[in-house]
């Protein structure tokens, strides 16, 4: 793995990038990874409800990165808009810890919600800006070869983030006590909330080295205006001017390369159908996954793996198999003639498609083993014996003579 010392003339700006990105992605990922325990715990929410909060609230981490990509390009440049909704994002991150401290009393799922929505305006607006401003630094072409190794640094730095506070923050919700209470969620998201004040600090302080372009049009806007055109001018002009393709009738204001452009995408959109559906189950490892952990024993050998830290293992193999990969799998895939990306791509989804499978097999296992609920006008009766003796039930009917020993359960 290149590091910023070893490669030549390495933009010193990008070091602040890098680790502004690392703080960010920290608490992002402390946050989400112990959110619908949180939810389920102390807002009481359903598993059910918790699934659903969860997952609109990660649409719109993926859906504002559109609106951010426009206002960086457009208005702002992406220097201040990642600025701004960085200050959103922290504001957001503080309102969820500030809710999760019971003295103060306030309004717990309001101020939740309220933080979740701040959070997924910043960490979704500044999402397509913080990797193209580091691109920014770089001359080209002189420094292709360069700018290839600082992507790579700042994927090992997303997921670097991503692992340590996966790993600290159900800690931190579990192991601490404050408050009278048993856990402690408050800390549990305060410290990726200052994580994140500590990101702005990182990212405000490398300005006098940042190369700031100023914003030239966003290219999303500029291919829905050609699409549009070419609707409008179709409509118009195809009896009088037929053309091949009805993209054609935007050359004449957007030109021949952009029209040209425009068709290529709209031809390779339809290798990303599947993407959703992709992302959709794999977001589920922090809402279905962490539910279906807390229904198992985390215990392997001498440690504990507590039910939302499971989702650790995901950027752990990343980090690991990034080095591994390069130099051994990918070599391997060539020779049985898997070399092209989307054929990389295919093998990758197959192999998620069969991780989903032993998933959804686990819980069939997981289910056949749950206490059955009680049918209508019963009810269940759990008795523990913390006495340093046999308690036996001398009442009538079943529980009669029913014997509980010493911190043992009926």
């Amino acid at each position: 793995m290149a590091t910023v010392s070893t490669v030549p003339n390495f933009p010193t700006s990008v070091i602040f990038i890098l680790l502004n990105e690392f703080a960010e992605r920290a608490t992002f990922y402390g946050m989400k990874t112990i959110l619908v325990l949180y939810m389920r715990t102390k807002l009481d929410y359903t598993d059910d409800n918790s699934t659903e909060i969860f997952h609109i609230f990660v649409s719109l981490v993926y859906f504002f990165p559109v609106f951010g990509a426009i206002i960086a390009d457009s208005w702002l440049g992406k220097y201040k808009t990642i600025f701004i909704l960085s200050i959103v994002y922290a504001i957001g991150s503080v309102v969820i810890s500030l809710g999760a401290i019971p003295p103060l009393n306030l309004p717990v799922r309001e101020m939740t919600i309220l933080g979740m929505l701040l959070i997924a305006i910043g960490t979704g607006g500044i999402k397509p800006c913080v990797a193209s401003f580091g691109g920014d630094q770089f001359k080209l072409p002189e420094q292709a070869a360069t700018l290839a190794k600082f992507f790579s640094l700042f994927y090992f730095t997303i997921n670097a983030g991503s692992f340590l506070s996966t790993l600290l923050t159900p800690t931190l919700r579990e192991d601490v006590h404050c408050f009278g209470q048993y856990d402690c969620y408050s800390l549990a998201f305060g410290v990726p909330a200052i994580l994140m004040i500590i990101s702005i600090v990182i990212f405000v302080a490398g300005k006098s080295l940042y190369k700031i372009t100023k914003p030239t049009g966003n290219m999303v806007v500029l291919v829905w205006k050609c699409i549009g055109n070419a609707i409008v001018s179709r409509s118009k002009e195809k009896r009088i001017n037929p053309r091949s393709h009805w993209l054609e009738y935007s050359e004449p204001k957007y030109g021949k390369t952009l029209v040209k452009d425009v068709k290529i995408l709209l031809r390779i959109l339809v290798l990303y159908l599947p993407l959703p559906f992709f992302w959709a189950l794999f977001d589920q490892q922090s809402s279905r996954w962490t539910f279906q952990a807390t229904r198992m024993d985390g215990r392997i050998g001498g440690i504990t793996i507590k039910p939302d830290q499971m989702q650790v293992i995901n950027p752990l193999l990343i980090l690991a198999f990034i080095p591994l990969f390069e130099t051994a799998v990918y070599p391997i895939l060539s020779k049985i003639g898997i070399r092209r990306p989307l054929q990389k791509l295919t093998f990758g989804g197959l192999l998620a498609a069969v991780a989903f499978a032993i998933s959804g097999f686990i819980e069939l296992k997981l289910e056949a083993i749950y206490p059955a609920p009680p049918t209508t006008g019963h009810t269940q009766l759990r008795i523990y014996n913390p006495m340093p003796c046999q308690y036996k039930f001398d009442l009538p009917d079943k529980l009669s003579g029913i014997v509980v020993n010493h911190q043992s359960c009926f």
